[in-house]
């Protein structure tokens, strides 16, 4: 099954979205962590994921760029839990030498696209970014509307669509969840 799950920063998505890869548990199990590090709060935020997926069996796949990648990496029949495509974008999107690439959405969604096509058990994690009424600077607008768009790729491809929205899991599409909740 694929599932997508998103809901605002910090509210447990990635816990929940540990469970339901493991739930549907196909040997191997991946943690396909997207998050490359710039400050300690992003450090602390690593290891409490280390810490809070410990002991569940899943093998560490660091790739915060070119997702296709993990289709060489990984056995395609296995599950996957992918966190995020939040970080994801972030890091191709804002390059490690100051660049911005205004088409890597783009590029994501090819590749994401690819992979959910080879891939059958995974669980997609993006943060919902989009419910505050404040505007933003062109960049960090040009931002939420990629991310908008992977999102809406990732919701289309899933069979299940899930949001985390104060402490409850509201279900978009997929009516069989009910049995993995």
């Amino acid at each position: 099954m694929r599932i997508f799950i998103s809901g605002g920063c910090k509210n447990g998505k990635s816990t929940y979205a540990q469970k339901l890869a493991k739930h549907q548990h196909n040997s191997p199990l991946y943690y396909v962590a997207t998050m490359s590090s710039v400050d300690s709060e992003d450090d602390e935020r690593i290891i409490r994921h280390k810490q809070e997926r410990a002991g569940w069996g899943f093998l560490t796949i660091e790739q915060p760029r070119n997702i296709i990648e993990i289709l060489d990496k990984c056995d395609p029949s296995g599950s996957f839990l992918l966190d995020s495509l939040t970080a994801l974008l972030a890091n191709e999107m804002f390059t490690p030498s100051g660049k911005v690439d205004e088409h890597a959405s783009e590029r994501i969604a090819y590749q994401l696209s690819d992979v959910l096509h080879k891939i059958q058990n995974i669980v997609i994690v993006s943060d919902y970014i989009y419910s505050d009424a404040m505007l933003y600077d062109p960049l960090t607008e040009a931002y939420r509307k990629s991310l908008a768009y992977l999102d809406r790729l990732a919701a289309k491809c899933c069979d299940v669509v899930l949001e985390a929205a104060y402490t409850q899991i509201i279900v978009h599409k997929g009516d069989h969840i009910g049995e993995m909740i």
